[in-house]
């Protein structure tokens, strides 16, 4: 039973964008920044939710490694790709602008792919995907990020958490939604666990030695100092197919690179030689496809609806009630949510409380 305040989703993105803004993000570009966030948390995706806001987004900015105001230089453009810079501004923003792009490109020509370099964390890669599923559309991306992740035989990590990530469309209330790292775990779920005081299941992140690691606090400071890695989907060696994640992993890296021209792996870690914070210069990789140019949206749709139902009605394993197909579950939170809001453990109030007092906001939570 869920024990925390559940803070109205209103009040939560108004405060968002207000925090945002108080830290130099323009006001339509904070509008995004909050809607992403909020969207994890309607999913019930909280390891990049608010439970990320100051962490990884105001920290950053204040740190100097994230620029506030996102300035898109738009590089290179044809009637079906686009690559842009996003010059170390705020990866949701750019993210937004290149997807409304494709989604339009897409609809005039079949298909569209396009690309993002010198951004940073864009948010949970299914907000993307579903910009492309909510017009009918199938979405794909990824990214790469900080490496966590060793190759199958290894114990550095090499490769960030890297999702590949799709969303289509189908004639269900929820799209058939895939958004999950090519890693077991990922470092915002880790970061999610230390902050609620949880030990990393074993088997998740593997020390230099080979051995496993669980204290999720010291996980962190490994996986920054590089004497820990993540294991890739599969798990360690080749047994139980961490060679695919691994593959897959690999895949996002060099797309993400090679489609823009740049920095990939180590040079990804947001510290330079010295230690010192320096910009993560990510990249990330769009891909949108209308069905109208093959048999068209309805019988996409259709068939997609069909294929989740059978699967999931068919037979289940003794002692589970159902199966779920991707992004059901995540609909079914929003469901539980819609009227109650995002709940916010002590941690998070904590933060959210101090950065409104820095800014003399006026607002009151309910944990007050």
């Amino acid at each position: 039973m869920e024990t925390r305040p559940y803070v109205p989703w209103e009040l939560m993105n108004d405060f968002l964008i207000e925090a945002f803004k108080g830290y130099g993000v323009p006001e339509e570009d904070a509008a995004i920044c909050a809607d992403v966030l909020l969207e994890s948390d309607r999913r019930g995706i909280e390891s990049h939710g608010c439970n990320r806001f100051k962490p990884i987004y105001i920290n950053r900015i204040i740190n100097g490694t994230l620029l506030p105001k996102t300035e898109i230089e738009i590089v290179k453009e044809t009637p079906t790709t686009v690559v842009a810079d996003a010059h170390d501004g705020m990866g949701m923003v750019a993210s937004h602008k290149v997807m409304e792009m494709l989604i339009d490109k897409a609809k005039k020509y079949g298909m569209a792919g396009g690309a993002i370099k010198n951004s940073t964390h864009y948010g949970i890669a299914g907000y993307w995907t579903s910009m492309a599923s909510r017009e009918g559309l199938v979405g794909i991306t990824g990214t790469n990020a900080r490496p966590s992740i060793a190759p199958t035989f290894g114990v550095e990590n090499m490769m960030g958490t890297n999702p590949l990530t799709f969303s289509l469309p189908t004639d269900e209330e929820f799209p058939f939604c895939l958004d999950c790292a090519t890693s077991i775990v990922q470092r915002g779920k880790i970061e999610y666990y230390a902050r609620n005081g949880k030990e990393t299941p074993a088997g998740q992140v593997v020390a230099h030695d080979g051995s496993a690691m669980t204290d999720s606090e010291e996980i962190l400071k490994a996986l920054v100092d590089g004497t820990a890695a993540l294991s890739p989907l599969g798990g360690i060696g080749e047994e139980m197919g961490g060679y695919k994640g691994y593959g897959y992993a690999a895949v996002v890296e060099i797309l993400s690179a090679a489609l823009t021209g740049s920095q990939f792996m180590k040079a990804l870690t947001g510290t330079d030689e010295n230690g010192r914070p320096q910009m993560y210069h990510l990249g990330h990789f769009f891909f949108v496809i209308d069905p109208d140019a093959f048999m068209g949206r309805e019988i996409f749709k259709k068939t997609a609806g069909d294929i989740c139902r059978a699967l999931r009605a068919s037979k289940k394993a003794p002692g589970n009630e159902r199966i779920f197909t991707a992004g059901e579950k995540e609909y079914l939170v929003w469901l539980e949510r819609k009227e109650k809001g995002v709940p916010v453990g002590e941690a998070v109030q904590k933060e959210m409380t101090a950065v409104r007092d820095e800014l003399k906001l006026p607002f009151a939570f309910p944990w007050e």
